[in-house]
């Protein structure tokens, strides 16, 4: 049966990707966010595209965006792919607005975005996170180990923002932990790191695919990513969102020790890259609508390629890398081409164009630019 998808979060490429899943598998797909010009508005396999007002900056006119954009399309589900997924859920469940969010409570959303909590409830998977301790005041890191053995980094954050390894006591002395702006302090693990994404319907794991960055922007998100299997980061993640009932996207990092044990780092309640391996006849759709099995079928390393060149170029430039670099650019699968969907260079340097305005404007990196307006640090929403 032919139904109405909202997509948010278009200027992800994730976003991208899921539509175009479900335009192929016959569905009405409406896009949304709050740029005018997210990479994903130019594409063919889309219905409609709305800009929705920010609701980081005001959530009460986000509020009654939703539900006007609701009320005039009629989605059978919402699949938020960002961060918009805290305040979407925070319609729903605080505001008490009707919307089909393919999401859990905002009260769940909440406790696994946070890095303390997370770490609690992450216990006993088979994937243990390291040892945790939460920091609210100076007085917590009084009692801390020497520095050199921790990473230290907001619990509330993502793609790496302000994080830091292995710090100097220096470094440590000029940190300021509130009660609204906590921290954890977890063991540094110096081996690989690999990325879990995931799909789950009434705790059951319907999707999963584990990938590791080859790439990244700075310490943060990957540009690249190839295809991995691990049996102990599906074991984990089919343990926790049974524990946690869990209905939506739920995406996990995973470091390993010196020994190869690994551990889950934390956890990002939303799509991330691992999408990009299912592709049209794969069943993602049907893993979210329906529950059912999805199994991914490309195993190719993937990039974006202007993040690529923006991002992953630089990098290997200052660490001697070019050659690799360049054998690996000529090597990977272009996550932004779709056969029957226009090429989307334009559209990304629009986007691209966007994003750097608003860092000019508010002093940002592009990064922070890129996902300012849709953050959620914890602060009371109501």
């Amino acid at each position: 049966m032919r139904k109405t998808i909202l997509i948010t979060g278009a200027r992800a490429p994730a976003a991208l990707h899921l539509a175009r899943i479900f335009y192929h598998a016959g569905h009405r797909v409406v896009l949304a966010d709050t740029f005018r010009y997210p990479m994903s508005r130019a594409t063919r396999m889309k219905h409609a595209y709305e800009q929705l007002p920010s609701p980081r900056q005001g959530f009460s006119d986000y509020c009654a965006a939703v539900a006007a954009l609701v009320a005039r399309e009629a989605p059978d589900v919402i699949v938020p792919t960002c961060e918009e997924v805290f305040y979407l859920a925070a319609v729903r469940d605080i505001r008490g607005i009707d919307i089909k969010l393919f999401a859990p409570h905002f009260d769940l959303l909440a406790k696994v975005h946070n890095k303390a909590d997370f770490a609690e409830v992450a216990m006993g998977l088979g994937a243990d996170p390291p040892p945790t301790v939460r920091l609210c005041s100076r007085d917590d890191l009084s009692v801390m180990p020497q520095p050199e053995g921790l990473v230290l980094k907001p619990a509330w954050s993502r793609f790496g923002s302000r994080v830091l390894i292995r710090p100097s006591r220096a470094a440590l002395d000029a940190l300021c932990p509130t009660a609204a702006d906590p921290w954890v302090a977890q063991a540094y693990l110096p081996g690989e790191e690999i990325s879990a994404y995931a799909v789950a319907v009434n705790g059951r794991l319907a999707a999963f695919q584990s990938y590791k960055p080859t790439y990244r922007v700075g310490q943060g998100a990957g540009v690249a990513f190839a295809a991995v299997a691990d049996p102990v980061a599906r074991q984990f993640v089919d343990g926790l969102v049974a524990r946690l009932n869990w209905t939506g996207q739920i995406s996990f990092d995973f470091r390993r020790d010196a020994q190869g044990e690994l551990y889950v780092i934390e956890c990002n309640p939303r799509t991330t890259s691992g999408v990009h391996y299912f592709g049209p006849a794969d069943g993602l759709d049907k893993a979210i609508l329906e529950g059912r099995d999805a199994r991914a079928s490309s195993t190719a390393p993937m990039m974006l390629p202007l993040a690529m060149l923006a991002y992953g170029l630089p990098d290997a430039i200052r660490n001697r890398g070019f050659a690799q670099w360049r054998r690996d650019f000529a090597g990977m699968q272009d996550i932004s081409v779709w056969p029957g969907d226009r090429g989307l260079l334009l559209s990304q340097l629009r986007a691209l164009g966007e994003i750097a305005v608003r860092a000019l404007r508010n002093g940002t990196g592009l990064l922070e630019a890129s996902v300012r307006d849709i953050e959620w640090d914890g602060e009371p929403l109501a």
